[in-house]
């Protein structure tokens, strides 16, 4: 668990200084401090720090944490995150003056720092605690990274410990933790129950194709979160690249995000009826793969021509977003990590998203730059809708041409919301490719945050 340290009068001082303003810093302060600071050559360059001693040199009298100048701060994020590794072990107070949206997101980060996962190899532990400052809740913000670190601890693991099973069972702890209510479809059953197409994606793999289905709250607007849960994606017999097949573990990042989320909202006891539907697949190979040129019929009823097997994404999600669709909430959210093409377009750090929404989206964006944690919003581009639509079937899961592959994948999906009035698509990467200040390598959330913010605005809570 992240956590913050309990409040103690024996906190060391912690300065979050700016390096535009650290010279009239230093001039309000003690001869002692300053001629110290200046002989460490400290500036507060983002990610720099400095121990100050006290001046009987009896112990740490304040440390001091560089997040640069403004130009610094714009292009980066929870730079004071990159101080807490730093630091020597101890408890630490947030003594300088900032504003309230500024101290939530030094807190939030400094949280989201302490992640590692040790599944497989334990990591030292982090000695430098925070104390979370007066202005922020510091609960709300424990829920939100612990979230954030289920998110990567379900990306992160591999397929090998994290199948259709084990995503299911994930589900399920974070169902009992909560005390919602959860059901799953399996199998041949998904046939029964008429979900075709997660049944033709996952039917493959040694581990049976499933649609999970968690309930939570009995009051309040209704909320859908669907995530797409392909435990790992070969390309079925459109087979990947070995270089493509390598973060293929990753491929379960929409129904890890959701979850994560949905541990926010639980945890929160935000006044929501919460569904969240995951169907959880390997795209494998084996003798009953489905097959390029196959024409699958979707849970709508809507057929849809198979012109790849690597884009069952949203295949799966279809029948997903149509089982939701047939009792419209007030909002439906999908979460995937759908298309390269939503990378080429805006790299790992944006979450591209798409809605007809347009309320939903200026709360989002408001919210993203609050939580710290960027979107931008794509078109539902309907001149597009011609290429989705194949002649031979009513869809195409494939499109040729190469052109505007997210966009295409978007208004795919939208085909299965159509009596839903307030819809968003995320296609998310899921993947942090470089370390970051409160990023490591790896599995990553991306937009839960912003949606956590904007829901109370987006439903009028």
């Amino acid at each position: 668990m992240l956590t913050f340290a309990p409040p103690t009068p024996d906190a060391i001082p912690l300065h979050v200084l700016e390096s535009d303003t650290i010279d009239a810093w230093l001039g309000g302060q003690p001869d002692h401090v300053a001629d110290w600071v200046l002989t460490m050559g400290f500036k507060a360059n983002a990610g720099q720090t400095c121990v100050v001693p006290a001046k009987d040199q009896s112990g740490i009298a304040m440390v001091l944490a560089g997040i640069g100048n403004a130009s610094a701060q714009r292009r980066s994020r929870f730079t004071l995150a990159s101080a807490a590794a730093q630091l020597p072990a101890g408890t630490y107070s947030i003594a300088s003056h900032h504003s309230a949206e500024v101290l939530r997101e030094h807190a939030l980060g400094w949280l989201l720092s302490q992640y590692s996962f040790e599944r497989y190899k334990a990591s030292p532990p982090h000695q430098a605690q925070l104390v979370c400052p007066d202005s922020v809740d510091a609960a709300t913000t424990q829920h939100i990274a612990n979230g954030e670190a289920l998110t990567r601890d379900l990306i992160n693991t591999p397929a090998s410990d994290m199948g259709p099973d084990a995503l299911e069972e994930a589900a399920r702890d974070l169902a009992t933790q909560h005390g919602a209510s959860i059901s799953v479809t399996k199998g041949d059953a998904l046939l029964i129950d008429n979900f075709p197409m997660i049944h033709a994606v996952g039917r493959a793999s040694d581990e049976a194709p499933r649609l999970v289905d968690l309930s939570w709250g009995d009051s309040g607007p209704t909320l859908v979160l669907v995530g797409k849960g392909v435990c790992f994606d070969t390309g079925g017999l459109n087979i990947k690249p070995g270089s493509s097949m390598g973060l293929m573990k990753k491929d379960m990042g929409g129904s890890a995000a959701v979850l994560g989320l949905a541990h926010m909202i639980m945890a929160s006891g935000m006044a929501v009826r919460l569904r969240v539907l995951i169907p959880a697949v390997e795209n494998a190979i084996d003798g009953s793969a489905y097959r390029p040129q196959d024409i699958l019929t979707s849970r709508k009823g809507l057929t849809v021509e198979i012109n790849n097997t690597d884009a069952e994404g949203r295949l799966v999600l279809a029948d997903a977003l149509a089982l939701a669709d047939e009792t419209p909430p007030d909002l439906m959210i999908c979460m995937a990590t759908l298309t390269g093409a939503a990378r080429v377009a805006v790299g790992p750090d944006l979450a591209p998203f798409f809605t007809d929404d347009d309320p939903f989206a200026a709360s989002l964006e408001g919210a993203a730059r609050v939580a710290r944690d960027p979107v931008w919003r794509m078109p539902f581009h309907d001149p597009y809708e011609a290429m989705i639509e194949p002649g031979i079937a009513d869809l195409d899961n494939a499109p040729k041409g190469g052109f505007g592959g997210s966009i295409t994948a978007a208004l795919f999906l939208r085909r299965f919301a159509e009596n839903t009035d307030r819809f968003a698509h995320f296609d998310i990467y899921g993947w942090q490719p470089t370390p970051a200040p409160a990023r490591p390598k790896g599995g990553v959330g991306q937009a839960t945050r912003a949606i956590f913010e904007a829901l109370p605005e987006a439903l009028n809570l």
